[in-house]
């Protein structure tokens, strides 16, 4: 049986890394991909995972199937297409500010028809993002997904992480990224994406109307200052682990699939007689790993291993 599959892009994070003396910027290749990222991080500590998407058939769809495979994650989900694999360009200007530019390619070109839903149904927990809600066939891929997985009792986490280039407005994005949530058992927002899927900045007032909605477990990461809990009515902040910052990519996602990988490892189904104690455990176990990741540069290579986290 797997512990989680997740859902969505995997794509190569073309990153700005200088000059060179002709002044032509350089970029590096970077694996990337939010869902990836958490099915990479939960493997790595321990749990047994699986991605389901879309690459080219060419060098980055190949690179990137070799880096999950490299990794543990189970990638007999992840299909080929004819479009080209998709990337995320960030540049950085004279003053230092980055740019965001997607090109799309075969993520956003997953459908129904190549979810392997038993897969699915033999996953304790479905993940996915909301970057392959933005466009495409992936949109139905992804609502396939979470549907299914929550008719058969599988737990379902989401992570609505916000791309406004990849969206025509912000209330379209608004629309699509609340279209899930009556299938969500876990929640992960950034404090930022908040007000945007709930109208409130008010961490105690926002996460109670996502308590509303049905969802069980709510995390608002907060950076440094780690991350707000909702579990059972119950609210509280748990601290972050001091660290010396070089990179914060790739941080939230390790902080997610070290909460998952844990879920996974508790000997009832995941949410199952979870105490609030227990709870607070997991994250600051999670919390130490999402601090390790910071602590080096990129994110899938910066990414704790389970032997790190028991030094």
């Amino acid at each position: 049986m797997l512990d989680i599959t997740a859902i969505g892009e995997v794509l190569i994070d073309l990153t700005q890394t200088g000059f060179n003396e002709s002044g032509i910027p350089l970029f590096a290749a970077n694996p990337g991909g939010a869902p990836a990222n958490v099915a990479v991080a939960a493997a790595r500590l321990g749990a047994k995972t699986a991605f389901a998407g879309k690459v080219g058939r060419d060098g980055f769809g190949n690179y990137l199937r070799q880096v999950l495979a490299d990794n543990g994650v189970d990638v007999s989900g992840l299909r080929a297409g004819a479009q080209a694999t998709t990337m995320a360009i960030v540049s950085v200007d004279s003053s230092g500010e980055r740019d965001f530019q997607f090109v799309r390619g075969c993520d956003a070109a997953l459908t129904p028809e190549e979810v392997d839903a038993e897969e699915i149904f033999r996953s304790k927990i479905l993940h996915f993002g909301s970057v392959s809600l933005t466009q495409g066939s992936a949109r139905n891929a992804t609502i396939f997904a979470a549907r299914s997985a929550h008719q058969a009792g599988v737990l379902v986490s989401y992570d609505p992480n916000y791309r406004a280039a990849l969206w025509p407005s912000e209330g379209e994005a608004r629309e699509w990224m609340c279209i899930p949530l009556p299938l969500v058992d876990v929640l992960k927002i950034s404090e930022e994406e908040l007000p945007l899927l709930t109208g409130s900045r008010d961490l105690e007032d926002g996460t109670r109307q996502l308590e509303e909605r049905g969802i069980q477990l709510i995390l608002v990461t907060l950076g440094s200052e780690g991350v707000f809990c909702r579990w059972q009515g119950e609210c509280w902040q748990q601290p972050g682990a001091a660290v010396k910052v070089a990179d914060t990519n790739g941080a939230g996602d390790t902080f997610l699939g070290a909460v998952l990988s844990r879920l996974c490892q508790r000997k009832k189904k995941p949410l199952e007689d979870l105490s609030a104690g227990e709870l607070k455990e997991i994250l600051t176990f999670a919390n130490r790993a999402a601090a390790l990741t910071c602590s080096r540069s990129g994110a899938i290579p910066a990414m704790p291993t389970l032997e790190e986290m028991k030094l």
